[in-house]
């Protein structure tokens, strides 16, 4: 089995875990003032109009296993016309054999939004074949260094990515996002990235699928350090709060639409979900997943409706009640902030 199968298979066989969302109550008043046929869930973003607030974030490709998987999101992705990022093209641009696994969704979704996916440390020239691979709407560049740094086989020099990350939004004409892969950013990161340029982050923070967990399966010595390492994705969100000229995006154990209802509260312009649909096409057939992901959308309007938001944007009006241990960090961060 290949790096890229055993990635699957471990991530599909993660357990759910309780993580920050669970930390957030919301405020309930009993008069929603509105009719729940009123909610309007589309949102605004990279200059167009998406009917939802979700995107399939990046997962998988390089193999005959990751290929039928992404077969099925961009079918899933294609009916309710979703946003969808690839898994890493790395790999097909090293081996074009493998560049199959990846233009399959484009083959099934050629009118859809999509997304290409590459590491950090990936040259402007490599960044210009991914797009041109699937002909992408936008490049998403994932920065795991923890994941690299854990992984038996991965990278250790880190020095030179955020100067090849400001090369490439400056040498690309479609919009740039810059992701973590689960392990938060942090003020300090957000701001790097806007000195450079960059105006869509995915902070991708812990709570979801654990790639530091992923990796130590795989190593015969556990670096078990970084087993619970990172910041959260609702402490991400906290860390980018009043940061001007940034599109912040939020995933990171995303589990249900009440997670999501909070992440966009919390500011997040849209919600990525991995896990989520990774498991979806696998327990389902094509029918089944959309029969699922229909209700996970059912269930996110009405709590909208009963909210009394008709809008996605006026979900940061809602009343939301942090946990001791939240609202300490939310103290600790403005106390930094002005001290």
């Amino acid at each position: 089995m290949n790096r890229k199968d055993d990635h699957i298979q471990l991530a599909l066989k993660q357990e759910e875990e309780a993580n920050d969302f669970d930390q957030i109550r919301i405020k309930h008043h009993a008069f929603p003032e509105l009719n729940l046929a009123s909610v309007n869930p589309e949102i605004h973003l990279f200059n167009q109009v998406f009917p939802l607030p979700f995107y399939i974030n990046a997962m998988t490709g390089g193999s005959d296993q990751a290929a039928m998987i992404n077969a099925r999101l961009a079918q899933l992705a294609k009916y309710f016309q979703l946003p969808m990022a690839t898994g890493s093209i790395s790999t097909a641009i090293k081996n074009p054999a493998l560049s199959k696994t990846f233009t399959v969704i484009k083959d099934i979704y050629p009118e859809g939004f999509i997304i290409a996916n590459l590491g950090a440390g990936q040259t402007i020239t490599q960044a210009k074949q991914a797009i041109e691979m699937i002909q992408a709407s936008a490049l998403q560049i994932h920065v795991n260094a923890v994941q690299e740094a854990v992984m038996p086989e991965g990278d250790r020099d880190f020095q030179h990515w955020l100067g090849m990350i400001k090369t490439i939004r400056e040498g690309i004409q479609q919009p740039l996002i810059v992701k973590e892969v689960g392990f938060g950013m942090s003020r300090k990161t957000l701001m790097q990235l806007q000195n450079i340029g960059v105006s869509y982050v995915d902070v991708a923070g812990r709570g979801g699928t654990n790639f530091a967990v992923i990796e130590n399966h795989r190593r015969n010595q556990p670096y078990d350090s970084f087993n619970r390492w990172g910041l959260s994705t609702v402490e991400s969100l906290l860390e980018g709060e009043g940061i001007s000229n940034m599109t912040v995006l939020a995933s990171g154990g995303i589990r249900q639409p009440l997670d999501a209802i909070k992440a966009l509260a919390l500011g997040a312009k849209a919600v990525g979900l991995s896990g989520y649909f990774l498991k979806l096409v696998n327990q389902f057939d094509h029918l089944g997943a959309i029969k699922q992901f229909q209700l996970f959308i059912d269930e996110f309007k009405t709590l909208m409706g009963i909210l009394g938001q008709t809008h996605i944007a006026d979900l940061t009006k809602i009343d939301l009640i942090f946990s001791p241990s939240l609202l300490a960090y939310k103290q600790q961060l403005y106390e930094n902030r002005h001290s």
